[in-house]
């Protein structure tokens, strides 16, 4: 990505080409490029990407009561959906046995 700055050294602008006000190239993973992203980003856009993250865990979740009712068999998704689901099992199954190995009640055994 080609950036352009302010006066003051601030990333006003951004662009895919260079051009005369872009001629400063920046990795696509910068944390600058990624924050001025963030920050152009619309209340409206904040809003669905905080509802997309929740919308993803009632869809795990629907597919899960739909498996276990044997309404659909694991194996009827998508290899792709398959391997993205279990996926994210492990990640949250890894999660909460952090939270059970501390749990908070200080008991010393």
């Amino acid at each position: 990505m080609y950036i352009k700055r302010n006066e003051a050294g601030e990333l006003i602008a951004i662009s895919k080409i260079a051009g005369s006000d872009f001629v400063e190239a920046v990795a696509d993973d910068a944390q600058e490029l990624l924050a001025f992203i963030q920050q152009e980003k619309t209340a409206e856009q904040l809003a669905l990407e905080q509802t997309d993250q929740t919308m993803a865990r009632v869809l795990e979740d629907v597919v899960n009561l739909l498996v276990e009712q044997g309404v659909i068999r694991f194996t009827d998704l998508p290899d792709a959906a398959q391997h993205k689901l279990l996926n994210r099992r492990e990640l949250r199954g890894k999660r909460q046995g952090i939270y059970l190995l501390d749990d908070g009640d200080n008991l010393h055994l």
